[in-house]
Order: C-alpha cells, then structure tokens, then sequence
C-alpha cells in the first residue's frame, strides 16, 4: 500500500541556525561560530542580548535552543516564545517553526488553524518546509477546508524548490488522481526525483511499483534494490515502516534465485555510491 502524505509534526527540531545577514553584526557570527562549535552555554550568552534587543535572527536562534535544550533545560513554552518575535518580525523559519508546535502542542495549544495561518505566512515568502506542510494541511483537513487542488499547488512549489517530501506528496496525488489527472508516469517522475535525494517513502513505493510492474516493467531486482535502499533509510521513529519494508522484502526474495538477489543488492551499493 502506497502511504498517504503526513504532516512533519517536529520538522522545526531540524532547522539549522540563520546565517544571514550574519556578517553585518560581530556579535551574532561569533554566537553562531560558538554553536557550531557545540559551546551551547556561550551561544546562549550572545544570542540572549540579541534577542532582547529585537535581533530578528538572534530570537529565532535562541528558540533553537530552548526547542532542542542546548545550553539550557529544553523549554517548548521558551522556544515558543522566541520563535513568535521573530516570526511577527517576518522571518519565515521561524513563522515555519512555530507552525510546526502549534501541529504538535509543544509550548502552545495545539491548533491546526494557527498552524496553518503560521505555515502559510512562510510560505508565502517562498519556505519550501511550509509550503509542503501547508500542502498536507489542506490534503488533511487540518485548520483548513479539505482541498486536494489547493494541496497540490503548495506541494508543486515545494517540489519544484526540491523538497523531497514535497516531490514524494506530489508523486502521491498524480498516482491517486487527487487534485490532478491520474497519471502514473508523472507520478513516477516525482517519485524518482524523491528518491534520488534518498527520501525512504519514495524509496519504498518504487519498490512496490517494481515488484507489481505497476507503471513500470515489472521486475523484481529493482524492486529488492528499492527496497534495500528504503529499509537503511528509515529512522528510529520511523521502525514500522522499516520492519514492513523489510517484510516485503524476504518475500521478494522467495521469487528470486540467488543470482538476482546478488545483483540487487551490487546495484543498491552502485546506488549508494554514486551519490557519496
């Protein structure tokens, strides 16, 4: 079974901290040079005065680190905070990031309506994370009228800037027919181009198409090379999905002679090699 999109309920735990405009003021470039370094408790001491001050960035940066506790006792209700000054200053990642706890309830009430009003703010600057997200809030019905059209026009611009979870929701609604003219062959298109960046789910579905000749030839090499692929790239959190992939694939292989599972899995080493 092909999984719907999904809403990134954590994604603002992976944001990486702005450097722009990082040069026009010391203080905060030697903040960010501090962080990388992992002297959170220095970081924290610069980025504070900043923030206080009403340095855009410097708020969105200490929001980090109450959201992810670096330098200080992890703080949702803090990094909420933080992340609202910059966001009303305009700064989309952290409009995006407070969109994202307002998705999951952390530090503020959950709300889907206030998600999606943050998520759009950003997305309207051109967040690729927020757009995609404020894709999946209308494909979900999340704070928003259920809208598969209006899902795939925010998705199309993620997946154009490419965001491989955008290219994966988009490839999704091409194969299902939502919002667009069910067409495997561009569903394929966006698969592909998620799965070059690695992402599991289109990874996995490529797979499943191979292994059933659904859009394409069927064939049970690529199918076990998909999969292979899939299984080493599903995270801790993501077990299931990687248990079922793994599940299919012995089963796959009670089709296949030794011969092509040898050959399938020198083309997902070729694979993996190829992008290092």
């Amino acid at each position: 079974m092909i999984k719907p999109p999904r809403i990134i309920g954590l994604c603002f735990l992976a944001l990486v901290f702005t450097t722009q405009n990082a040069g026009a003021a010391d203080p905060l470039e030697t903040a960010l040079t501090a962080y990388r370094n992992g002297d959170y408790a220095a970081a924290l001491g610069l980025f504070r005065p900043l923030a206080e001050q009403g340095n855009a960035a410097a708020q969105f940066d200490l929001g980090i680190l109450y959201a992810k506790g670096e330098g200080v006792p992890r703080d949702y209700a803090e990094a909420a905070k933080w992340y609202r000054k910059a966001a009303d200053q305009g700064r989309p990642e952290a409009q995006f990031g407070l969109g994202a706890m307002y998705v999951a309830g952390l530090g503020v009430p959950q709300d889907y309506a206030e998600a999606a009003r943050w998520y759009r703010k950003a997305a309207d600057q051109g967040d690729a994370g927020a757009q995609n997200n404020l894709g999946i809030m209308y494909d979900k019905k999340r704070g928003v009228p259920q809208d598969n059209v209006e899902a795939v026009k925010w998705y199309r611009k993620a997946a154009d800037q490419g965001n491989a979870g955008a290219q994966n929701n988009l490839a999704y609604m091409y194969d299902k027919g939502r919002g667009v003219t069910q067409d495997i062959a561009l569903a394929l298109h966006w698969y592909r181009k998620a799965a070059d960046q690695g992402y599991p789910e289109a990874l996995d579905t490529l797979g499943l198409m191979y292994a059933n000749g659904r859009g394409v030839p069927l064939d049970l090499v690529q199918a076990h090379k998909w999969y292979t692929l899939a299984i080493a790239r599903f995270s801790q959190t993501e077990s299931r999905r990687r248990i079922l992939c793994l599940q299919k694939t012995r089963e796959l292989e009670q089709k296949m002679t030794p011969a092509q599972i040898t050959e399938a899995n020198n083309q997902a080493r070729q694979w993996e090699s190829g992008r290092r």
